[in-house]
């Protein structure tokens, strides 16, 4: 009985210690923040952060991919909620436009994730992500005959890349309009793979 005692505090200091986490890094980014200032918010000792994460970076590492799990998630409800496989695509391409919207999402997934973790590391946490869905949903239009007979990973990284791009422009721009002006290039894009 203890030992679940132990088990259930620890994850709530893990949880507590992530979200501080985010909270901070989404409001300064990942290189104004310190771990003295983390453990403080989170009202606990550095020797217990270090309990569960490596550093600073680590930390970050768990953030992101909670990051990554929601909008992932979200895309994938928004796109599960079709029927049709192209209004699958479509519905969860615009969800991941909106849901890169969020502030704390630019900032920690498409601003700091990359430059903290490295592209390498940050594309391989992306690909365990959001961009499987991509990949399964052009796959099943593939198969279906919506999109001709093609290799689908270069596809789904140029979409993804594409969105990623679209998100950090959306992260910068005034424009009281750009979210759905960049659907509308968007969807024309997307208009353009279709099988003649």
């Amino acid at each position: 009985m203890a030992t679940n005692g132990r088990a259930e505090q620890r994850e709530r200091t893990r949880r507590t210690l992530v979200a501080h986490g985010r909270r901070l890094f989404a409001e300064r980014g990942y290189a104004d923040v310190g771990l003295a200032e983390i453990v403080a918010a989170a009202a606990v000792t550095k020797g217990a952060l270090y309990h569960h994460f490596a550093g600073k970076a680590d930390l970050f590492r768990a953030v992101l991919a909670e990051v990554q799990g929601e909008v992932a998630d979200a895309v994938a409800a928004r796109a599960d909620a079709c029927e049709d496989p192209w209004d699958r695509l479509t519905a969860g391409c615009r969800a991941f436009l909106t849901a890169s919207t969020a502030p704390d999402v630019q900032r920690i997934m498409l601003v700091d994730g990359p430059a903290v973790l490295g592209w390498s590391e940050w594309r391989a946490l992306d690909e365990a992500s959001s961009a499987r869905h991509l990949h399964e949903a052009l796959s099943a239009l593939v198969a279906a005959g919506v999109l001709p007979e093609q290799p689908v990973a270069p596809v789904a990284h140029l979409l993804s890349g594409a969105m990623n791009e679209a998100a950090l422009w959306l992260a910068g721009s005034a424009s009281p309009t750009g979210l759905e002006d960049v659907w509308a290039a968007l969807a024309r894009m997307l208009e353009s793979l279709r099988a003649a």
